[in-house]
């Protein structure tokens, strides 16, 4: 019988650079051919050979309550109807903003586009301009998109201006993007000392997501919220990830430090594409036509991401114990999974906030993208395939975080961890 999913990737590399449209889809971080999938619904995917896995990345986040929710599904329908795009204003862009500015502590306006990339790009954008300063800062390990300002690698040292990473991002645009070690305030002191008024902000994922799951050190961002203060920078949260996902009010409310301005993605659209940009009245009346920071899309608040996206946000905010469920079963998987790995005596540290969960192959303490790359990246290699051979999809690199959905419950909780005893087992030898 032939294998669809390997004789799709085949000619989609005859197409498509590397046979894909997102390079951690290749599956070159763990080997082998990627699955080509079918169909989702609730917590399974189906792949092109009609094999069925229990889904824990959920389209990187977006699918907080499943696959193909009857709620979300219902209001694409019912979008559809009235034409796929209009180029003009909407009433739902308007319900959406009111919205999402009542559930965000620090947005007062917001400007919808198309991806989380344009969102970074955007802010920083708005940022230099409503500042007048060019520099800013990121972190290792930080993924923000693959605008020019974020494709920057940090060189040695504790903090150092960076290096273009990717062919096509100029030496310029590299030496206004400071980069530090993630989790260290005193690097950050460095850069604004040795950059004095010239920084206009600081761009970071409140949790990552992607170096895995790490968390933020306790008051590491109240310090950064404080040094933006101090120096008048800008502080940008990325919750293309965390934003309605660890809370209504996203990693900004769950740990009480409002930026100045944050992005947004993912679940703002249900599952569509969707991005958004949004922040204090007086810094987003900065963006045009109010403003002299131009920003603009012919696809920006879409009608029918539009729709999907306040299904979603208006179920999340109507539910608040949905946040509780997902804490629940994300603690009860990581529970199960420390028991095994506990019982074959194998070194590992695990991070976890809310339905954001990450499993590393090292017995020291994850808090960072140095401490990340120190895990043994072949063994969750070898395990990925093993849970993948049971039925169980993971995100196909050690450096990206597990999304759970409220999709799972206590049956297919025990299915994973079950596969999980059986994996271990198989990698150990």
């Amino acid at each position: 019988m032939i294998n669809q999913s390997k004789s799709l990737f085949e000619k989609a590399n005859h197409f498509i650079p590397g046979g894909v449209n997102s390079p951690v889809r290749a599956f070159q971080a763990v080997g082998g051919d990627p699955l080509f999938i079918k169909s989702a619904k609730g917590a399974y995917l189906i792949d092109e050979d009609d094999n069925d896995y229990i889904e824990l990345i959920n389209s990187w986040g977006p699918m907080i309550l499943g696959h193909a929710n009857e709620t979300i599904e219902r209001a694409v329908r019912d979008a559809i109807g009235s034409s796929f795009s209009f180029g003009a204003p909407t009433r739902k862009e308007v319900e959406i903003a009111e919205l999402i500015v009542s559930m965000v502590p620090s947005v007062e306006k917001i400007r919808m586009v198309n991806s989380g990339t344009e969102a970074t790009m955007s802010a920083t954008r708005l940022a230099r301009g409503f500042t007048g300063r060019d520099k800013i800062i990121k972190f290792e390990g930080c993924y923000h998109g693959h605008g020019d300002s974020f494709l920057i690698a940090a060189g040695s040292g504790v903090a150092t201006m960076g290096a273009p990473d990717s062919p096509g991002v100029t030496q310029g645009t590299a030496d206004d993007t400071l980069t530090a070690p993630y989790n260290n305030l005193e690097a950050v002191k460095d850069l604004i000392a040795q950059n004095n008024d010239q920084v206009a902000a600081i761009i970071l994922e409140p949790v990552a997501g992607n170096m895995g799951c790490v968390l933020p050190a306790e008051g590491y961002l109240q310090g950064l919220r404080t040094l933006c203060d101090r120096n008048e920078i800008i502080l940008i949260f990325d919750e293309v990830m965390t934003g309605f996902r660890l809370a209504k009010g996203g990693a900004q409310e769950l740990y009480g430090v409002t930026p100045d301005i944050t992005t947004l993605g993912k679940i703002i659209g249900g599952g569509m594409p969707v991005g958004a940009y949004g922040g204090k009245k007086e810094i987003m009346d900065y963006v045009s036509p109010s403003g002299p920071v131009y920003q603009a899309g012919t696809l920006s608040g879409n009608p029918i991401a539009m729709s999907a996206g306040l299904a979603m946000l208006n179920y999340l905010n109507d539910h608040p114990e949905t946040y509780t469920y997902l804490d629940q079963i994300t603690k009860k998987i990581g529970q199960g999974i420390q028991s095994n790995l506990d019982n074959l005596g194998l070194g590992y540290t695990m991070n976890q906030v809310g339905s954001m969960i990450s499993l590393f192959f090292t017995d020291k303490k994850v808090t960072n993208f140095d401490e990340a790359k120190s895990c043994d990246t072949t063994m969750f290699g070898n395990y990925f395939k093993a849970m993948l051979a049971r039925g169980v999809y993971l995100a196909p690199s050690q450096f990206e975080s597990l999304f759970l959905s409220t999709a799972i419950d206590n049956n297919i909780i025990q299915k994973i961890v079950d596969a999980n005893f059986e994996s271990l087992k198989e990698v150990m030898g």
